[in-house]
Parts: C-alpha cells; structure tokens; sequence
C-alpha cells in the first residue's frame, strides 16, 4: 500500500470512528432512536465520502498543477539550455572564423617573410662580392710598381685601374699595316 492510500485509509477510519461516536452520543440513552441513528450514521457516512471525494479530487487537482508547474520549468530549463547551445555555437563560429583569419594572415606572413629572408641572402651576398671587390680595388690601388704596355708606354697602377685616367683612352686609335692586308 503507498503512503499516500494508507494516510487516505487512516483518515477515512478515524473519520468513520469519530462521526459513530458523535452520532452514538448524540443518540438518546434509551435505544428508541436507533432508526434514527442509522439514518444519521449512513447520511454522516454520505457526506464523509463526500468530503474524502472532494479532498480526492482537490489532492488530484493540486497534482495535476503541480505537474504542469514542473513541466514548465523543465520546458523553460530545455528553452535556456538551448538558447546557450545555440549561442556557444555562434560563439564557436566566430573563433573559427577569427581563427581562419589568423592563420591566413600567419601564412602570408611567413611567405612574405621568406621572400624577405631569399633577398637577404641575395643581398647579403651581393654586398660581400661588392666588398670584396672594394677590397681588391683597394689593394690592387695601393701598388707601386709599373706596368708595361704592348706599345712600351708605362702606367701607374692607379691609372689603370681608375678608367679615367688611362692613357691609350685619350691617344688616337691607329690601325697597324698588317690588318688591312
């Protein structure tokens, strides 16, 4: 037996027990109303069902309330819930979106980045060719000594390497006799 029937079922016996008590006092010592006091005992016993009818059908209505109070939450729960699921999911979204424009920007960084380093190196390498051509220019200049020309002329090292001061640029062009035969 649940609970609840077995509290119905106390109720219902102490009710019963205490109307046949009022009724058996209230009837008169001598016993000549016991007619009346069994239409008194069934019209108390119709309107003690009448009210564990009404008390039944209150206790069905509060649970019948109760339950579509519940319902509600949990409905109302169950919207919020998917109001959030649906705004991590936006969320979710925008820091994939924000994630994908990072990693593009990354990448063209780095691809900026080693075309950079490509013409460092380049010129890097161009610079130390540059110097070392400096540096051979500046060794090769500080010489002393002369050279001799195929027409017996005598330069000084810094004339030629210094384009502008060689002698043959300056002296007429002759064509020897032997070319034009």
């Amino acid at each position: 037996m649940s609970p609840s029937n077995l509290s119905q079922s106390i109720i219902y016996t102490a009710l019963k027990f205490f109307s046949e008590h009022i009724i058996n006092n209230m009837a008169s010592p001598s016993g000549a109303s016991s007619g009346s006091s069994q239409l008194q005992n069934s019209g108390s016993e119709s309107s003690l069902q009448q009210i564990m009818d009404q008390r039944k059908r209150k206790r069905m209505i509060s649970n019948r309330e109760s339950a579509r109070r519940s319902r509600m939450r949990k409905q109302k729960h169950l919207d919020d819930l998917m109001g959030q699921v649906g705004q991590l999911k936006n969320e979710s979204n925008h820091i994939v979106t924000n994630m994908n424009i990072t990693t593009q920007l990354y990448l063209n960084a780095e691809a900026e980045n080693s075309v950079l380093r490509a013409r460092m190196a380049e010129l890097t390498h161009r610079l130390q060719s540059l110097n070392e051509i400096i540096n051979c220019l500046n060794s090769a200049g500080r010489c002393t000594e002369l050279y001799e020309t195929e027409d017996d002329q005598m330069i000084n090292c810094d004339e030629f390497l210094n384009p502008w001061n060689l002698l043959y640029v300056n002296q007429p062009i002759m064509a020897s006799a032997d070319v034009f035969m």
